[in-house]
């Protein structure tokens, strides 16, 4: 079977992720013990044992779920699954860092401080209640776009109102300020929307209110060695493959603002012929996006040691 390595978002975070894995290998504690040096700051102790409204900042969730996830990937790599036993890595937007430290592009300790600076600058971009983030279950793409260009209309201008992670076929969220968000639900449920809710997120990620955040990444990506992943990235902002340094540098500031095209990304990868995913880290999200999206297709979720000893078979 053709495998891809895929890294979960933000959402996944639970107290105590990671623990486990930490305690079963020496190669997960090392990774927990390496984010806590380069961020001056004991993060592994609120992800084991903090209050779950500290993890779930953004500054923290981040570099959290992405600790976690190369956790797992390295106690993979001590049984003997390596990261180029796949033919593919993607992310669900913080996972495309997670995806890039996997595979040598980016090394652990840049891609923690990146990920903890990314989580302020995306909370700093926009005050507290001026945007917001809506899911829109039971409409495609096209359908979930449409409605958000009517609740533009149908506001006063200036507005942000945009489609922002094409999760899978009937699951779209949309991102931007708060007034136009609401009325886009009204909308979404007129046209036939299964559910139309609001998110319990901290600010609208992926759309154009996230530019100051794009402009901090820019500088900040600038300043930090970026090589040639080991395994092709399927990137979000593009849904195919990349691996030139220069080009994932621009399409890491590019994603801040830009649609997270997971349902278009996992497409392509079966398309090329993968026939297996793992979803390498907390939780089982993806996993239930990818069997929406490429129904033929395995899923496998490793972010516990029974599940690392489970994929070894």
């Amino acid at each position: 079977m053709t495998r891809a390595f895929v890294f979960p978002g933000q959402g996944a975070q639970t107290i105590g992720m990671g623990r486990a894995l930490a305690m079963a290998y020496p190669a997960a504690r090392a990774v927990f013990a390496e984010v806590d040096a380069a961020l001056g700051r004991n993060l592994s102790a609120l992800i084991w044992e903090g209050e779950i409204e500290a993890l779930t900042l953004t500054e923290n969730a981040q570099p959290a779920l992405m600790a976690t996830s190369l956790a797992a990937l390295r106690a993979l790599e001590a049984e003997g699954i390596a990261v180029t036993s796949a033919a593919y890595v993607a992310g669900h937007s913080l996972g495309e860092y997670s995806a890039l430290c996997a595979a040598g592009s980016l090394s652990l300790s840049d891609t923690a401080r990146l990920l903890q600076l990314r989580g302020r600058a995306m909370q700093q971009a926009v005050p507290v209640g001026l945007g917001a983030m809506a899911a829109l279950l039971g409409l495609d793409f096209a359908a979930a776009d449409a409605v958000a260009r009517e609740a533009l209309a149908a506001g006063p201008g200036g507005e942000v109102c945009q489609a922002a992670n094409d999760n899978d076929p009937a699951q779209v969220v949309i991102s931007g300020h708060r007034a136009a968000v609401e009325r886009a639900l009204d909308i979404a449920r007129a046209k036939g929307a299964r559910r139309a809710m609001l998110l319990p997120v901290s600010a609208p990620f992926h759309c154009a209110l996230m530019q100051p955040a794009a402009e901090a990444m820019a500088e900040a990506l600038a300043a930090v060695e970026v090589k040639a992943p080991a395994v092709p990235l399927v990137a979000n902002v593009r849904a195919e493959a990349v691996s030139d340094p220069a080009t994932i540098r621009d399409l890491l500031v590019a994603q801040v603002t830009g649609s997270v095209r997971w349902r278009e990304s996992v497409a392509f990868m079966a398309a090329q012929g993968v026939t297996e995913f793992w979803e390498i880290g907390p939780g089982k999200a993806l996993c239930g996006m990818i069997r929406r999206i490429a129904p033929g297709a395995a899923t496998r979720a490793v972010g516990t040691p029974e599940e690392v000893l489970a994929a070894k078979g």
